[in-house]
């Protein structure tokens, strides 16, 4: 302890050896050391640069630190953390270079331009996160395939989930060559199943329709039904025949819940939700607990798929509509024309459970309580907040051919839920590529 018996000469601030004696207990000095110790211990575990971090000693820490803090997007490279899910709209001409819907076939009824929506304003606003110094880059190609190279990426939900799925085609097909595997045979206008290979990179990009992500029949398949019936405890059959090939599953749920089912578990009636009359005695469920399920159900399939092989889930929330009380039939909805701005409008409590039940589900498989391991990240792609704030993103009566050619229609469709493309949607693909870039 000869190190704190020494006195400072306060003229030289130097060691000196008159009137030698403690100016520090050995107790004292016992418990600095100490501390030294564990201040180069954390050192070590924090600062180190990833190849000499001492990884056998500290990998529980470790561990319990990613699996704690999954949830906030990282700027790969970077260091520094970026929550995505706050910020605002800015003004951005030119931010990105946009494509030609019409020739990545998407959906007419999303192609805006091509239907003659006059205005393009809504082209030009870029998401701003709120965190000091972060940015959302544009999308890239190129580093979206290098970041899934030979990997499938499959999109598996409802039409948020497919609008989102096109819009990844369209960025991609701009930038690099690619192939058609195949599209389901049928109604060639739902695109309910179909796959695109981008061979520079060995990426193949699906999508699945499955809007409650589990089984189901009725309305969701053929639209003459007017009931679905849904069974929490199977995935859904499609994907769940592919779902050892998927690397990266996108799953995306909440609007056909919402307006209900008859659920069931097995062969019986697990609860439902605004069902027929012939149902009216049975158990009332809502729609956040089937979610819920559905998500476990569909998650579960998945890691158990992944037979130890790293896979990715990214788990994307609830994006709201904007009929904001007009009827689905009139040329007045959704026709703002530019985004909310921070506290315009508040977000309704419906949309923010259903986004919290995503956080939940995907917390839960986190820690192992929905059949989570450590080969499967999950992430959460929460778009709620930047898609609440976009009204003037939706086709409304855009989602047809040149509405207004033969004078105003009273009874005229309008879609306020799906984006145009190329959109807000677009949005979307730019954080998912932040999200794939991020290091196990």
């Amino acid at each position: 302890m000869g190190g704190c018996q020494a006195v400072l000469d306060p003229n030289n601030q130097k060691p000196s050896s008159k009137n030698a004696g403690y100016f520090l207990s050995k107790h004292t000095c016992a418990w600095l050391a100490c501390g030294f110790v564990l201040l180069a211990l954390l050192h070590l575990l924090c600062c180190a640069p990833a190849g000499t971090r001492p990884a056998a000693a500290f990998s529980p820490l470790l561990q319990y630190i990613n699996n704690t803090y999954s949830f906030v997007s990282t700027v790969p490279g970077v260091g520094k953390s970026c929550n995505y899910s706050e910020g605002k709209w800015v003004w951005a001409p030119g931010h990105v270079l946009r494509y030609n819907a019409t020739r990545c076939n998407v959906k007419a009824t999303h192609d805006c331009i091509r239907n003659g929506r006059p205005d393009t304003g809504y082209l030009d606003w870029r998401w701003q996160p709120a965190a000091p110094g972060c940015t959302l880059p544009a999308f890239d190609a190129g580093s979206f395939l290098a970041a899934v190279r030979g990997k499938h990426v499959a999109f598996i939900g409802d039409s948020m989930a497919r609008n989102q799925a096109q819009s990844l085609i369209c960025l991609l097909t701009a930038a690099f060559p690619y192939r058609l595997q195949y599209r389901a045979t049928g109604d060639p206008g739902k695109y309910n199943l179909w796959r695109y290979a981008f061979p520079s990179h060995a990426v193949t990009v699906s999508y699945y329709w499955a809007p409650f992500l589990v089984r189901a029949e009725g309305k969701s398949v053929d639209d003459s039904v007017p009931h679905n019936y849904v069974h929490l405890d199977e995935p859904g059959e499609r994907w769940s025949a592919d779902a050892a090939t998927i690397d990266v599953a996108v799953l995306a749920a909440g609007h056909w819940l919402m307006n209900g089912a008859i659920y069931y578990n097995g062969s019986e009636v697990f609860g439902v939700h605004n069902a027929p009359e012939e149902f009216a005695n049975r158990t009332k469920v809502g729609y956040a607990w089937p979610l819920r399920l559905a998500y476990r159900t569909a998650m579960e399939r998945l890691v158990g798929a992944s037979r130890g092989t790293p896979r990715d889930m990214v788990l994307a929330t609830f994006s709201p509509s904007h009929f904001e009380g007009r009827p689905v039939q009139s040329p007045t909805a959704c026709t703002r024309m530019e985004p909310y701005r921070e506290g315009e409008k508040e977000l309704e409590w419906v949309f923010r459970e259903i986004r919290d039940v995503v956080y939940d589900v995907a917390a839960e498989a986190r820690r192992g309580g929905g059949g989570g391991e450590r080969t499967v990240r999950i992430e959460v792609l929460d778009v709620t907040k930047l898609a609440s704030m976009r009204p003037d993103g939706h086709p409304g009566v855009y989602m047809n051919r040149d509405p207004f050619a033969n004078g105003v229609d009273e009874n005229m469709f309008s879609d306020c839920l799906h984006f145009c493309l190329p959109g807000p949607v677009d949005t979307f693909n730019e954080i998912l590529v932040q999200l794939l870039k991020k290091r196990r």
